[in-house]
C-alpha cells in the first residue's frame, strides 16, 4: 500500500508543479480561451490537460520502479492516455470535424489490445456474473474507450465540472478495486486521482486554466483504460451514467455528431451573471440545458448540481461493485 501512496503523491506532486508552468507557456503562446459564462469574459490559458498528462506519466514512471512486474500495463495505460491526448491537442491547435476527431480516438485503445492487458474472458456483471464475449471483446475495447474520451469532452460545460466529475470517477473506481480487490484497477486509479485532483483546485470555478481537449480526451481515454485494465467495467458504465447521458441527448438532438463550437449555445448568460437554459430549438439539449430548465442558476451552483449528479453515479457504482462481489 505504501507503493501506491507514494505514486499518488509523485503524480500530484508532479501536476502541481507543472501546471503553472503550463498556464504561463500557453498564455505566453496565445493559446487561451474566453471565458463564456462571465460578465467581463476574462482570457484563461488553455491545454491545461498538458500538466495532467505529466503528472499521469510521472506517476506511471515511479509505479513502474515501484512494481516492475506491471510494466506492460502501465505502458499500455499510459500510451491510451497519451494517444487521446496527442488528438486532443491537435483539435485544441487546429480543430477537427466532429467525425474525425472520434474516429482518431478510436486508436486509443489500441496498445491494450497489441500489449494483450484484456481479460479476453470479457466483463463481469452482478447477478449474471462473467459475459462470453471473447471474439468481440477486443472491438469493445476500442469502441470504449472512444466512448469515454469524448464522453468526457462533451460534459465540460462549466468551471469544475469535466474536471470534478472525473474526479468522482477516479475515486469510485479506487474504492471499487479495494472491494473487488482488483489491485491493477487501485493501482492505475491511484496514478489517475493526484492530477485530477491538481486540475479540478485549478479549473474550479472561478477557473485559472481550461484543460482543453488534450486534457478531456486524454482524462475520457485513460479512465476507460482503468475499467478495461483493472476489470471494472460494470461500474465504470455506472460511474458514467452522467456523461452517457448528456451525449445520449445532445446526439439525439442534433441527428448527428457535432463540434460544440458549431452547435448553438445551450445556455445563456444574464446581466446578473446567472445561467439560463436557450430557447433556441437549433441549440442541443444537454445535461446542462437540462438543468437549468428548472430556472436560471450561478454558474457554481450549476456545476456543483452536476458533480452532485456523479457522486450519486458513483454511490451506485460502488454498490455495482458490491453486488458483483456477492453475487458472483
Amino acid at each position: 500500500m505504501i507503493n501506491e501512496f507514494i505514486t499518488l503523491i509523485v503524480g500530484f506532486t508532479a501536476s502541481l508543479l507543472s501546471m503553472p508552468l503550463v498556464m504561463k507557456f500557453m498564455k505566453k503562446k496565445g493559446i487561451v480561451g474566453v471565458d463564456m459564462h462571465k460578465k467581463n469574459k476574462p482570457v484563461i490559458p488553455e491545454m491545461g490537460g498538458v500538466a495532467v498528462i505529466i503528472g499521469i506519466a510521472a506517476s506511471v514512471a515511479i509505479a513502474s520502479v515501484l512494481t516492475p512486474e506491471k510494466n506492460r500495463l502501465l505502458l499500455s495505460f499510459l500510451a491510451s492516455a497519451l494517444i487521446a491526448g496527442v488528438v486532443g491537442a491537435v483539435d485544441d491547435l487546429k480543430p477537427l470535424s466532429a467525425r474525425v476527431k472520434p474516429f482518431l480516438t478510436l486508436f486509443s485503445g489500441m496498445p491494450i489490445l497489441m500489449l494483450c492487458t484484456y481479460d479476453p474472458r470479457g466483463p463481469i456483471f452482478p447477478i449474471i456474473g462473467r459475459t462470453r464475449l471473447t471474439i468481440v471483446y477486443p472491438i469493445l475495447i476500442i469502441v470504449a474507450l472512444a466512448v469515454t474520451s469524448n464522453a468526457v469532452n462533451m460534459l465540460d460545460p462549466f468551471n469544475g465540472t469535466m474536471s470534478g466529475t472525473c474526479t468522482v470517477i477516479a475515486a469510485t473506481l479506487l474504492i471499487s478495486s479495494l472491494i473487488l480487490g482488483r489491485n491493477d484497477g487501485m493501482l492505475l486509479s491511484l496514478c489517475m486521482l493526484g492530477p485530477l485532483l491538481v486540475l479540478y483546485l485549478f479549473n474550479r470555478y472561478p477557473a485559472k486554466v481550461f484543460s482543453g481537449d488534450v486534457g478531456s480526451l486524454s482524462i475520457g481515454a485513460a479512465l476507460g483504460a482503468i475499467a478495461i485494465l483493472g476489470h471494472l467495467e460494470a461500474v465504470a458504465i455506472v460511474a458514467f451514467a452522467p456523461q452517457i447521458m448528456n451525449g445520449f441527448y445532445g446526439l439525439s438532438t442534433m441527428g448527428r455528431l457535432y463540434e460544440r463550437r458549431e452547435a448553438a449555445r445551450p445556455v445563456v448568460l444574464l446581466d446578473d451573471e446567472r445561467l439560463m437554459a436557450t430557447s433556441d430549438p437549433e441549440a442541443p439539449l444537454t445535461l446542462a440545458r437540462i438543468i437549468l430548465a428548472r430556472g436560471p442558476l450561478y454558474e457554481y451552483e450549476a456545476a456543483r448540481v452536476i458533480i452532485i449528479l456523479s457522486i450519486i453515479s458513483g454511490i451506485l457504482a460502488i454498490f455495482t461493485a458490491y453486488l458483483i462481489k456477492v453475487t458472483t
